[in-house]
């Protein structure tokens, strides 16, 4: 079964060591919030809350910021309506790059993400101009040390997971949207812990590019992610493993 989504993984990881947590931190609380604005403080009834109060935990965010952000989302305090957007553009080398943000200025967030583009040698374009390329997917990644490749391809098939494949050490399990918590559960009820479930944007084919284009790319990438509106941002490049 084939691979898709090595650097979604790579920059998890990344994001959970980071040393702006603070930064990591907003972003997480502004996704809590609108979670439970959309649909409902209970994470048992509300998977898209439960995922986010899931990376917060692995965050290490203190309860309390966690309780404070669903309390705002559903209007239990006094807190900022964030607008759930997306932006679509082409990186260096006319590779699709897909854009998340949740937003208080819709105007302003347009401004700057245009800005962002323009000065990595990306630009923005208009809506529908990648989405097409893109399909949501659930995205679990386990390390391939808690289990055998077949035993984990029999529990998770049989859950109703799409795709398996190995990434070096991990494997990555892609689910559609509406089976994603039941093979999460599945893995959990086997006692295998995946370092990361989230719902991700996910190619339908990658570009192969240069290491040296690799680079220019993943310049534009951070910069989008720097920005605080920013949640989550796509490719669908091909990089290079050196």
């Amino acid at each position: 079964m084939s691979g898709h989504s090595k650097w979604a993984s790579i920059k998890h990881k990344k994001a959970i060591v980071d040393q702006r947590r603070g930064k990591l931190f907003t972003k997480i609380i502004r996704e809590i919030t609108v979670a439970a604005r959309l649909g409902g403080g209970d994470p048992e009834n509300n998977p898209r809350l439960r995922t986010a109060m899931d990376t917060a935990k692995e965050a290490n965010m203190p309860l309390d910021n966690v309780e404070r952000a669903i309390k705002k989302g559903t209007g239990d305090l006094e807190g900022v309506n964030y607008e759930e957007l997306f932006y679509e553009g082409y990186g260096p080398k006319g590779v699709a790059i897909y854009v998340a943000c949740l937003t208080d200025n819709k105007n302003r967030a347009a401004s700057e993400i245009r800005s962002i583009f323009s000065k990595n040698n990306g630009n923005l374009a208009g809506s529908g101009s990648v989405a097409w390329l893109f399909e949501k997917k659930g995205l679990l990644v386990l390390d391939a040390g808690q289990v055998k490749e077949d035993q984990l391809m029999d529990l998770a098939i049989n859950a109703g997971a799409e795709d398996l494949s190995r990434q070096d050490e991990k494997y990555e399990i892609l689910t559609d949207p509406q089976n994603f918590e039941t093979v999460k559960k599945a893995l959990l009820d086997a006692h295998l812990k995946p370092e990361l479930a989230t719902l991700q944007m996910i190619p339908k084919n990658r570009v192969a590019i240069s290491k040296e284009e690799g680079k220019s790319v993943v310049t534009l990438i951070e910069a989008l992610e720097d920005h605080d509106d920013v949640q989550n941002v796509y490719t669908n490049c091909e990089f290079p493993d050196n």
